[in-house]
């Protein structure tokens, strides 16, 4: 039997259009404060993380109209974005993917918010769903 690749979810992706205003809801009703906020240039967007148990939740707001974000949002509107799991060698994976077929769209680790190396696996090759995969630096599969 081989190794299992996904080591947990590292995390649940939530597009949305308006940060503030989740910040405010999350604060009012459950004494909610974010864990992080954080500006991703490269990616246009903004994060807010927010820790649920051993659970974290990312909400993601474009900072421009061409970002990935406000695009979904403009499509679906606010919603669930993608699931991310977290993997121990992320090269690694997006190669044995890349071997057996699956669309990617990042063929190379980039990096998200907390310093974290991450890529996208392409929905069209996960039954419509878009999963991010996640390396910790110097975690191994914390």
């Amino acid at each position: 039997m081989s190794k299992n690749i996904l080591k947990k979810i590292d995390h649940i992706g939530i597009a949305v259009d308006n940060l503030a205003a989740v910040e405010e809801t999350l604060k009012q009703a459950f004494d909610l404060s974010p864990v992080l906020s954080e500006t991703i240039s490269e990616q246009k967007v903004e994060v807010l993380a927010y820790h649920v148990g051993e659970s974290t939740i990312e909400y993601l707001q474009p900072t421009s109209p061409d970002s990935p974000i406000a695009r979904y949002l403009a499509k679906k509107g606010n919603g669930l974005h993608h699931i991310a799991y977290r993997v121990e060698n992320l090269s690694k994976t997006l190669a044995q993917l890349k071997q057996r077929g699956f669309r990617l769209i990042d063929s190379q680790p980039r990096y998200g918010a907390e310093g974290k190396k991450i890529a996208f696996v392409h929905p069209a090759a996960t039954n419509g769903i878009l999963l991010e995969l996640c390396e910790v630096p110097n975690s191994g599969s914390d």
